[in-house]
């Protein structure tokens, strides 16, 4: 446990930092999955969307995120064909 005052802040707000990585990861998870099931195109897009805003926020990479999208676009294509 800290003592220092800025130390304590700092373990508030990585806790708070902590807390919504994890409420956008699980958000992510679940859309993906529901994207993957589904494939239709409006769920495809707001998948993406999803993405990039992990991505933006620094939750993902962003060559994972980019791999992710391009993934969804090949399954959303072989279920049109």
């Amino acid at each position: 446990m800290p003592n220092i005052k800025s130390a304590k802040k700092r373990t508030r707000v990585i806790e708070r930092k902590t807390l919504r990585n994890k409420m956008i990861k699980s958000n992510l998870k679940t859309v993906l999955k529901k994207a993957d099931s589904e494939t239709t195109p409006e769920s495809v897009t707001y998948a993406i969307k999803r993405v990039d805003q992990a991505c933006a926020k620094g939750i993902m990479h962003k060559n994972k995120a980019a791999r992710k999208k391009s993934q969804l676009a090949k399954k959303l294509n072989a279920a049109k064909a």
